[in-house]
């Protein structure tokens, strides 16, 4: 505790730190907005940070709830990708175990999406925008008739 001002610490290792992780978004990420604006242009529509399952505390990034899609795209940094993630050089222990917290309650929401019946999609926020909507797209159009997924050009 600070005793100045009676608050628990902060988990952040300096004030610029704070700043810049409380700057971060927890929606509509420049991966998500791109990805978004290419199935808008597709004629897709759907659902922005949407809870699949109104019981459970989790949201998709984008939803499709005829076809009962779920999509997730995963920060590098929050979710500990294997290519890009880096280990911050302070406050080492927090940042593990709170990556670890995350990579579990990702695969518990996918487990919990799958057994209610959705379909997850996830992807990495550095994964390019068009091949993920062309992903997105090709599974939402799947089993439709007289459908096709046109390539971006």
């Amino acid at each position: 505790m600070d005793v100045m001002n009676e608050r628990p610490m902060s988990w952040a290792s300096s004030p610029a730190t704070r700043r810049s992780m409380q700057g971060n978004k927890a929606r509509d990420t420049s991966a998500e907005l791109a990805v978004r604006r290419l199935l808008h242009a597709r004629g897709l529509r759907y659902r922005v940070n949407y809870r699949p399952l109104p019981e459970l505390r989790r949201t998709a990034d984008i939803v499709f709830t005829r076809r009962k899609i779920a999509v997730l795209i995963d920060g590098c940094f929050w979710h500990g990708c294997p290519l890009h993630y880096t280990r911050p050089a302070a406050n080492r222990e927090f940042w593990d175990a709170k990556v670890e917290r995350n990579k579990v309650r990702d695969a518990d929401t996918v487990r919990a999406f799958e057994a209610a019946g959705w379909r997850v999609l996830r992807f990495w926020a550095h994964e390019g925008a068009a091949e993920v909507a062309d992903t997105i797209a090709a599974a939402v159009f799947e089993g439709r008739s007289n459908t096709t997924v046109e390539p971006e050009a």
